[in-house]
Protein backbone atom coordinates (compact mmCIF):
# COMPACT_ATOMS: atom_id res chain seq x y z
CA UNK A 1 0.00 0.00 0.00
CA UNK A 2 1.92 3.37 -1.27
CA UNK A 3 1.51 6.90 0.70
CA UNK A 4 -1.49 7.86 -0.88
CA UNK A 5 -3.45 5.08 -0.21
CA UNK A 6 -2.92 4.93 3.24
CA UNK A 7 -3.86 8.33 3.72
CA UNK A 8 -6.65 7.68 1.90
CA UNK A 9 -7.24 4.87 4.32
CA UNK A 10 -6.55 6.87 7.58
CA UNK A 11 -9.10 9.29 6.25
CA UNK A 12 -11.65 6.85 5.78
CA UNK A 13 -11.50 5.73 9.36
CA UNK A 14 -11.92 8.80 10.76
CA UNK A 15 -14.97 9.75 8.78
CA UNK A 16 -15.93 6.31 9.93
CA UNK A 17 -15.00 7.11 13.34
CA UNK A 18 -16.89 10.32 13.75
CA UNK A 19 -12.71 12.06 13.98
CA UNK A 20 -12.56 15.46 12.21
CA UNK A 21 -9.11 16.75 14.73
CA UNK A 22 -5.90 15.72 13.41
CA UNK A 23 -4.01 15.17 16.84
CA UNK A 24 -4.95 11.60 16.95
CA UNK A 25 -4.23 10.57 12.99
CA UNK A 26 -0.24 8.70 14.41
CA UNK A 27 -2.63 6.92 17.35
CA UNK A 28 -5.26 5.68 14.32
CA UNK A 29 -2.85 4.89 11.78
CA UNK A 30 -0.92 2.67 14.22
CA UNK A 31 -4.92 0.99 14.84
CA UNK A 32 -4.92 0.55 11.30
CA UNK A 33 -1.73 -0.68 10.77
CA UNK A 34 -2.63 -3.23 13.65
CA UNK A 35 -6.37 -4.22 11.92
CA UNK A 36 -4.10 -4.65 8.83
CA UNK A 37 -1.41 -7.42 10.20
CA UNK A 38 -4.93 -9.24 12.39
CA UNK A 39 -6.63 -10.01 9.02
CA UNK A 40 -3.01 -10.98 7.25
CA UNK A 41 -2.40 -13.04 10.16
CA UNK A 42 -5.97 -14.91 9.93
CA UNK A 43 -5.79 -14.86 6.24
CA UNK A 44 -2.38 -16.15 5.38
CA UNK A 45 -1.03 -13.56 2.86
CA UNK A 46 -1.69 -9.89 2.48
CA UNK A 47 -5.09 -8.33 1.76
CA UNK A 48 -6.71 -6.10 -0.24
CA UNK A 49 -8.06 -3.32 1.38
CA UNK A 50 -7.79 -0.63 -1.30
CA UNK A 51 -9.80 -2.21 -4.03
CA UNK A 52 -11.92 -4.56 -2.22
CA UNK A 53 -14.82 -2.98 -0.41
CA UNK A 54 -15.70 -6.33 1.67
CA UNK A 55 -12.10 -6.22 3.18
CA UNK A 56 -12.00 -2.63 3.55
CA UNK A 57 -15.42 -2.61 5.75
CA UNK A 58 -14.23 -5.27 7.91
CA UNK A 59 -11.01 -3.17 8.36
CA UNK A 60 -13.04 0.22 9.27
CA UNK A 61 -15.44 -2.14 11.54
CA UNK A 62 -12.26 -4.03 13.50
CA UNK A 63 -11.41 -0.20 13.99
CA UNK A 64 -14.47 0.93 15.53
CA UNK A 65 -14.30 -2.19 17.78
CA UNK A 66 -10.81 -1.09 18.65
CA UNK A 67 -11.60 2.39 19.70
CA UNK A 68 -14.27 1.28 21.33
CA UNK A 69 -12.18 -0.94 23.73
CA UNK A 70 -14.73 -4.30 22.66
CA UNK A 71 -11.89 -6.07 20.25
CA UNK A 72 -12.69 -8.92 22.10
CA UNK A 73 -15.87 -9.10 20.56
CA UNK A 74 -14.97 -8.71 17.23
CA UNK A 75 -14.76 -12.10 16.00
CA UNK A 76 -17.43 -13.58 17.66
CA UNK A 77 -19.42 -10.60 15.74
CA UNK A 78 -17.66 -10.71 12.59
CA UNK A 79 -17.82 -14.67 12.24
CA UNK A 80 -19.64 -15.24 8.93
CA UNK A 81 -17.49 -12.15 7.32
CA UNK A 82 -14.12 -13.23 8.30
CA UNK A 83 -14.66 -17.05 6.90
CA UNK A 84 -15.80 -15.58 3.73
CA UNK A 85 -12.91 -13.50 3.93
CA UNK A 86 -10.75 -16.54 3.96
CA UNK A 87 -12.73 -18.20 1.81
CA UNK A 88 -12.64 -15.98 -1.03
CA UNK A 89 -8.87 -15.93 -0.56
CA UNK A 90 -8.51 -19.16 -0.79
CA UNK A 91 -10.47 -19.49 -3.73
CA UNK A 92 -8.89 -16.47 -5.42
CA UNK A 93 -5.22 -18.32 -4.52
CA UNK A 94 -6.46 -21.50 -5.98
CA UNK A 95 -7.70 -20.13 -8.89
CA UNK A 96 -3.95 -18.89 -9.48
CA UNK A 97 -2.43 -21.63 -8.78
CA UNK A 98 -4.56 -23.52 -11.33
CA UNK A 99 -4.58 -21.14 -13.78
CA UNK A 100 -7.96 -20.22 -14.16
CA UNK A 101 -7.22 -16.41 -13.01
Amino acid sequence: MNELEKKDLLNEVKSYLRITWNEEDPDIQKMIDRAISYFKSIAGTDVDFVDDGQNRQLLLDRCRYMRNHVIEEFEENFKSEIINLQFRLYKVAEDSIDGTI
